[in-house]
């Protein structure tokens, strides 16, 4: 079955509405797979995170910018896009969605937002495998 409106509104229910959602993020670096969860806001066929842009996770994707992600009984790869500066005015009205989702941990001190190398990540779906009540939603 195509990807369709019945499968985007499983994903919001899933994985969207202003849910912090941790997911596996899966990237290659030399031809070995590394595996880190990360929190993650979904809207519009992509997934949000809030990461520091000189990171081996990002090192990974400079070299090779598909990534794997999964979450409940999902599956998919995704493009990634470095959105900036998470304070950039660009990045505005994302940002304070990121704040809203994130709004138990974002302040913890793990974040230095004042530093222009705490980025948005956006993961755009490329292809992917949604199940769902016994129907197999494929991107």
């Amino acid at each position: 079955m195509n990807w369709n409106e019945q499968a985007e509104r499983i994903m919001m229910e899933r994985f969207g509405n202003g849910k912090d959602n941790i997911i596996p993020l899966a990237t290659v670096e030399n031809g070995v797979p590394y595996l880190r969860y990360v929190n993650a806001y979904y809207e519009e066929n992509s997934f949000y995170i809030i990461t520091y842009a000189l990171s081996n996770k990002m090192r990974h994707i400079q070299t090779n910018s598909v990534v794997a992600i999964a979450g409940d009984w999902f599956t998919a790869h995704a493009k990634r896009e470095s959105l900036g500066w998470f304070c950039d005015e660009k990045n505005c009205l994302l940002a304070e969605k990121l704040k809203k989702t994130f709004a138990s941990w974002i302040d913890n001190g793990h974040n230095v937002f004042s530093n222009e190398n705490t980025i948005i990540l956006r993961l755009e779906l490329t292809d992917a495998v949604l199940l769902s009540h016994g129907t197999r939603y494929e991107m």
